[in-house]
């Protein structure tokens, strides 16, 4: 598996969530239909986050091989119209949420962040299911409750938001801009 080929090689090692998929997007519109993209990244959540945006966009993830710490990421750039970014189209901001968590704990807030950054900071009583293990885990959500899904920065949420609508969820709200703006109360593991 030495001898994967691919057009461009985006170096993106030592980067954080969002700025792989950023860099990614950037470089996708500069292929052309067809031609493959290798991205290499350190970030562990990298693999589920350019699996999805790669699905969302309508490009062909091919998969992620693992070089040590690097991960290398494999996509195939579709054609036109394929790779339209879709978004959910139900959102709301952080202070909204915050409002409804303050007038109700009956609340069901899935963070789909990794686990650790999970760990370090988080909404109290959210629900820690990684974007990359939703999949396996639906079973976990109750599909008759309002879902507000909540990442970092409104990205991977977003992503999750469009999965779980997919799956039969109806009420799905992805929160903007997520935790990298939350100003809500928060807790931590060791807390």
């Amino acid at each position: 598996m030495d001898n994967m080929k691919a057009n461009v090689i985006l170096y993106a090692k030592g980067l954080a969530c969002p700025m792989p998929i950023v860099k990614t997007k950037k470089t996708m519109s500069g292929l052309e239909a067809g031609q493959i993209l290798e991205v290499q990244a350190t970030d562990k959540g990298s693999k589920a986050d350019i699996k999805a945006w790669s699905e969302s966009t309508g490009h062909h993830y091919l998969g992620t091989l693992e070089d040590g710490e690097v991960l290398k990421h494999y996509i195939r750039k579709s054609s036109g119209d394929e790779s339209i970014e879709r978004k959910h189209p139900n959102s709301i901001n952080n202070g909204e949420l915050e409002k409804k968590l303050e007038v109700s704990e009956n609340i069901t807030v899935l963070d789909v962040r990794e686990t650790a950054e999970y760990a370090f900071n988080h909404i109290p009583n959210s629900n820690s299911i990684p974007l990359g293990e939703l999949e396996q885990r639906l079973d976990e959500l109750d599909k008759e409750k309002e879902i507000f899904v909540v990442c970092r920065t409104g990205n991977r949420s977003d992503l999750a938001a469009q999965k779980l609508a997919k799956n039969g969820f109806t009420k799905v709200i992805n929160v903007v801009p997520g935790m990298s703006q939350w100003t809500g109360k928060t807790t931590t593991l060791n807390q």
